[in-house]
C-alpha cells in the first residue's frame, strides 16, 4: 500500500502518511522512494511555497513497522550490513528529503509521534499539534537505538537535557508538555488542527517564493556556521533579493498601503 498521499491547492502541498489502519508505519519497500519523488517535485515547482506533513487516521505516526521488526523481515531483514543499507536506501531516504525540503514544512501532528514517527515531526520548520498529540523515542524500550537522527535534531530544538530525558527513558509526553518544553509551537483542539495548519500555510505561501527558499536557506546553513560566515551568505543572497521584482512589489504595497502580490519576479 502506498504510504504518502499528496494534494496540491494552490501553493501548498499536503504529505499525508496514509496507513491508518496501522498507525502510519515507515519502514516497506519503496517508501524511501515516495518521499524523495513527492520533496523533488516540490523542490522543482516555484508554484509550492509551503508544505504540510500529517498523518491519516488517529496517529501522526507510530514509526517503524514492528511487524518487520519483528519478522525481521524489509528494511529490518537480513545481516548487518544489509540492514544498514536498508536504513540508508529507505528509511534515511524518507528523512533526507523531508530535510532537503526548500520550502517552509509545517508538521501537523494529529495524534501519537513515536520512535521514527516523533523525528519526521522534528523536520517541520514549524510543529503543530493536535490536543490528542503525542511525542516519544521509545527506541531502547525495543532494544535499539534512536537510529533516524532524533539524536541530532531533538537536541537542537528542546535542549540536550529533555532530550536525553525522553531517549533514556522512553517516555511518552502529551501535547502541553511538548508546547512546555518547545516541542511544538502551539497546540489546538484536533478538529481543527488541519484548519490552523492550512491557516498558517497559506499565510507563509502569501510570502515572496524565492525570499522565502533563501530564507529557509539561511536559518539551514547557520546551524553550521560561524556568525561571520552567516553575514557573508546573507550579504550575498540580499544583494540578489534587492535586485527582484517582489522587492520592488513589496515596498509598493508598503507605501500604498495595500497587501503585496508576489508572483515570484
Amino acid at each position: 500500500m502506498s504510504l504518502l498521499k499528496i494534494e496540491t491547492a494552490g501553493h501548498i502541498t499536503t504529505l499525508t502518511l496514509d496507513r491508518a489502519e496501522t498507525m502510519n508505519p515507515l519502514g516497506a519497500k519503496g517508501d524511501g522512494d515516495a518521499f524523495a519523488a513527492a520533496c523533488d517535485a516540490v523542490n522543482l515547482d516555484m508554484n509550492v511555497r509551503c508544505v504540510i506533513l500529517t498523518g491519516a487516521g488517529r496517529a501522526f505516526s507510530a514509526g517503524g513497522d514492528i511487524k518487520a521488526m519483528k519478522d525481521r523481515s524489509g528494511t529490518f531483514g537480513g545481516n548487518a550490513p544489509e540492514i544498514s543499507d536498508g536504513y540508508r536506501n529507505n528509511i534515511h531516504k524518507v528523512l533526507r528529503a523531508l530535510y532537503g525540503l526548500r520550502v517552509p514544512l509545517i508538521a501537523a501532528v494529529n495524534g501519537p509521534a513515536i520512535g521514527l514517527g516523533c523525528d519526521l515531526a522534528c523536520l517541520g520548520d514549524i510543529r503543530i499539534a493536535s490536543d490528542k498529540a503525542k511525542f516519544g523515542v521509545t527506541f531502547l524500550k525495543l532494544g535499539i537505538i534512536p537510529g533516524d537522527g532524533g539524536t541530532w535534531i531533538l537536541p537542537r530544538i528542546i535542549g540536550e537535557a529533555r532530550a536525553a530525558e525522553l531517549f533514556y527513558t522512553g517516555d511518552v509526553i502529551d501535547a502541553p508538555t511538548a508546547l512546555d518544553w518547545g516541542l511544538v509551537s502551539r497546540v489546538v483542539a484536533h478538529d481543527s488542527l488541519m484548519q490552523e495548519a492550512q491557516a498558517l500555510a497559506t499565510k507563509i505561501a502569501a510570502m515572496p517564493p524565492h525570499a522565502l527558499r533563501h530564507a529557509k536557506n539561511l536559518m539551514r546553513q547557520g546551524r553550521s556556521t560561524s556568525y561571520d560566515t552567516a553575514l557573508e551568505m546573507a550579504a550575498n543572497t540580499q544583494a540578489l533579493m534587492h535586485l527582484t521584482g517582489d522587492h520592488m512589489e513589496g515596498i509598493d504595497a508598503l507605501l500604498e498601503k495595500r497587501s503585496p502580490e508576489f508572483k515570484g519576479q
